[in-house]
């Protein structure tokens, strides 16, 4: 039976952490297309944060040649850049074992998610078996930092809330209790984070997380409208 894990990646040296740490209220996510041989094009979905600010990042960011906002969708917006060097390139000076890093492409493993922060990236997957896992976690936590979040067989039912962690459920359960998505509100995010017992800074942060997930795994599928 296969294995579905959910884990975050410490290395500053990944494509984008750069940008997301420059825009960090913003949520990236990131999508490599293999088909650009040595250096796979970077398709990133940006949601929330200064579009000027996201773009003023990407412009400067040493990782990236060239980028094109390909489409648009309220606070969202897709971006393809144009990597300025391959992925042995840029981790060659971070990642002693590059070797192991060009084996772990053939592992028997499925990357379907990988959200950039400002320290690594945040991936979820699907691997063959558990020596699949061991060998990639074991990677990882040997050459940079590794984090394993959530690791469950392949059919286990999944916990309510569409991926989002107890904390972001707890958040998004409150603020619905106390009125937040009414029109008009009946509460405010000092008011939650009492409750909470946590700051409105962590309340905002918990609520941005949770329905950007919700987005992604509801109506993000069937986005973005390509341009004409």
């Amino acid at each position: 039976m296969g294995l579905v894990a959910e884990f975050a990646i410490r290395c500053d040296a990944l494509p984008l952490v750069g940008v997301a740490r420059a825009v960090s209220e913003a949520t990236i996510v990131l999508r490599l297309q293999f088909n650009h041989g040595d250096q796979p094009l970077f398709i990133a979905t940006v949601t929330n944060g200064s579009r000027t600010a996201v773009e003023a990042a990407l412009t400067d960011a040493d990782d990236v040649d060239e980028w094109l906002l390909i489409g648009e969708a309220g606070d969202t917006r897709r971006y393809q850049a144009v990597p300025a060097l391959s992925l042995a390139e840029q981790l060659g000076d971070h990642i002693d074992d590059l070797d192991g890093l060009k084996a772990l492409a053939t592992a028997e493993a499925t990357i379907e998610r990988i959200e950039v922060t400002t320290d690594g990236w945040r991936q979820s997957g699907w691997f063959a078996n558990k020596d699949a896992f061991t060998e990639f976690s074991s990677f990882w936590q040997d050459v940079a930092g590794f984090r394993l979040h959530r690791l469950v067989h392949d059919g286990d039912p999944e916990p309510a809330g569409n991926g989002l962690s107890d904390r972001q459920l707890e958040a998004l359960r409150t603020a619905y209790e106390m009125g937040y998505f009414e029109v008009p509100r009946r509460t405010s995010l000092e008011a939650i984070a009492a409750e909470l017992d946590i700051s409105a800074s962590s309340v905002s942060e918990r609520l941005r997380r949770a329905h950007t997930q919700l987005i992604e795994e509801t109506v993000a599928t069937t986005w973005p409208p390509l341009p004409d």
